[in-house]
């Protein structure tokens, strides 16, 4: 597509807890307030594709879409999905279902990865995590993504994952005390994993962080995952 300037983008994300959109110019403003609905966990994902059709309708004209989706996504390809109760997930072609029901060209990400486009400043290692239904992480070097890692499913403390022991359901049951001792714990083993010269923290339970950060280490608008649907289109 010919960027004229005016293109809008239509930004959806699809979270383990909700599923919102809005409408955004090229400077990553939206144009329309933000439509969300609860998300349909363990409903299948052409369900799923005709809810999101369905919201977004009463949003106007747009010239493409840009989707962050909580899982691996490759060539618009579901890989995994696991905070969506649905193993039928699993090589479902999403860009394309979602091209046929909005009759748009789309482009999907991992939301973590769709956030991090919106905020990095394209020097060195830069990392996203973000704190929500789970635990996400997306890498960049140089401004460039890197292939998305899986960190959340990796060993974190106890046996269990950072997605079992940093995730919302597991905040509420300790508590933000012990949950905000853990997301600082899991900061330090970031740190040391991938050595980034900055970390942003997104996602809606990064405002519930209670302890000092250090000055490489920002936390960033949750609505950084929609200004990143327009950065997805250049890269």
């Amino acid at each position: 597509m010919v960027d004229t300037g005016h293109t809008l983008t239509l930004a959806i994300d699809i979270g383990g807890t909700g599923l919102k959109a809005s409408v955004v110019d090229e400077a990553a403003q939206m144009l329309t307030d933000r439509v969300r609905v609860p998300t349909p966990v363990g409903a299948p994902p052409q369900q799923i594709v005709k809810v999101l059709a369905d919201m977004v309708a009463p949003l106007g004209a747009f010239d493409r879409v840009s989707v962050g989706f909580p899982g691996v996504v490759r060539d618009g390809r579901v890989l995994t999905a696991a905070n969506l109760g649905n193993d039928k997930w699993t090589g479902f072609a999403l860009a394309q279902a979602l091209e046929a029901a909005l009759a748009k060209p789309v482009r999907v990400a991992n939301d973590a990865d769709l956030q991090g486009l919106a905020v990095i400043a394209g020097k060195g290692v830069e990392m996203v995590i973000t704190l929500g239904t789970g635990f996400g992480t997306g890498l960049y070097l140089e401004g460039r993504l890197g292939p998305h890692l899986e960190i959340a499913h990796h060993p974190f403390r106890h046996g269990e994952t950072y997605d079992q022991q940093l995730g919302n359901a597991t905040r509420k049951a300790i508590g933000n005390v012990r949950w905000n001792n853990r997301v600082k714990r899991a900061i330090g083993n970031m740190r040391r994993l991938t050595n980034f010269d900055h970390l942003f923290i997104g996602g809606g339970n990064a405002k519930k962080i209670d302890f000092a950060l250090d000055p490489d280490v920002t936390i960033i608008s949750n609505e950084a995952g929609m200004e990143g649907g327009v950065a997805l289109w250049r890269h």
